[in-house]
């Protein structure tokens, strides 16, 4: 499951590989997460070459069931971040039918058509966000969804869209700095996803905490054929100094056979009056079994106004799933 948006999960190749595996604890309670590490190395012209060999990230989720309330909750450790292990998701939800729900707690942000956890994704690297960070994380708050079998949208108000401390919590507070998102999605063409969103800071992140920030996502996905899928997605983010800029991808996945599949991305970022670069993608996949796989990825950065011209990252990682 996509924490972004199922509907992209079910449109993306490669996620049909390594989605959650629910393991059904009892009648309320499923347990599921993943683990996964890899090796990656980055050689960029001019400058010396670097490698990490690590453990990516370990999540556990557990969600309970008692209708019409669901609640999840999510352990997440990965190297380097603020706390050793992170309370990612924390929110319960209400069906309070005719196709809406109401969710409060902790939560991943709306926007963007790659997904966050790992086993979700289609290849290592994400498309963009070195230089503008356009894409939300976690944050805390409420929010109300509505869908059909044509339509969806929803509305939320946290604590912050990008002054948290980290990517993984917002700043805890609404009378300094509210936040508001929201997306409207549209799936009545056979195949056919169209998706766009929000999302608006009141009062800017950490560093330009008196500039208004607002992003605007869209993203459109085609099942071309059950082998093959298509993506297109554009950003914009416009805020203060160091915060205006854009970025897109164009995503081709293609399922060679039942364990064999590969993504081929094609994506580009520039801040306005600094860098960019534009990202060439190769990443093929192969699954073992259900509940392992492992991918490669080799990507060529081709940059402009900034330290290095170019740069080739390759990597190759293994993920477990339960």
């Amino acid at each position: 499951m996509n924490n972004r948006y199922k509907l992209a999960t079910a449109l993306t190749l490669a996620t049909s590989l390594t989605s959650f595996a629910d393991v059904k604890v009892n009648d309320s309670l499923t347990v599921s997460g993943y683990a996964a590490g890899s090796y990656r190395t980055t050689d960029p012209d001019p400058g010396p070459a670097t490698d990490k060999f690590d453990l990516d990230a370990v999540k556990t989720l557990f969600q309970t069931n008692f209708k019409p309330v669901t609640g999840v909750i999510s352990l997440f450790y990965q190297p380097g971040a603020p706390s050793d292990v992170t309370v990612l998701d924390a929110y319960a939800t209400v069906d309070v039918g005719g196709g809406s729900t109401i969710t409060a707690g902790k939560f991943l942000s709306y926007l963007g058509y790659e997904a966050f956890d790992i086993v979700n994704m289609t290849q290592i690297s994400y498309a963009n966000g070195d230089f503008l960070g356009p894409i939300p994380g976690y944050h805390s708050g409420v929010k109300w969804d509505y869908a059909d079998k044509e339509t969806g949208f929803g509305l939320a108000l946290v604590d912050s869209v990008y002054s948290g401390p980290n990517y993984l919590k917002g700043d805890g507070e609404l009378k300094r700095n509210a936040g508001f998102e929201g997306y409207f999605v549209y799936k009545g063409i056979p195949d056919v996803t169209i998706w766009t969103g929000f999302a608006y800071d009141t009062k800017g992140n950490v560093i330009h905490k008196n500039d208004e920030i607002l992003t605007l996502n869209i993203w459109a996905s085609y099942a071309l054929t059950k082998d093959s899928s298509l993506g297109l997605e554009y950003v914009n983010k416009d805020g203060g100094l160091g915060d205006k800029g854009y970025n897109w991808l164009a995503f081709y996945g293609y399922n060679f056979d039942a364990k064999f599949s590969s993504a081929f991305r094609l994506s580009g970022e520039k801040l306005k009056n600094g860098p960019g670069f534009t990202k060439f993608t190769v990443s093929p996949a192969y699954k073992v079994n259900d509940n392992f796989m492992v991918r490669a990825e080799l990507s060529y950065y081709d940059y402009t106004k900034y330290t290095a011209d170019s740069a080739i990252f390759f990597g190759i990682q293994s993920v477990f799933k339960f």
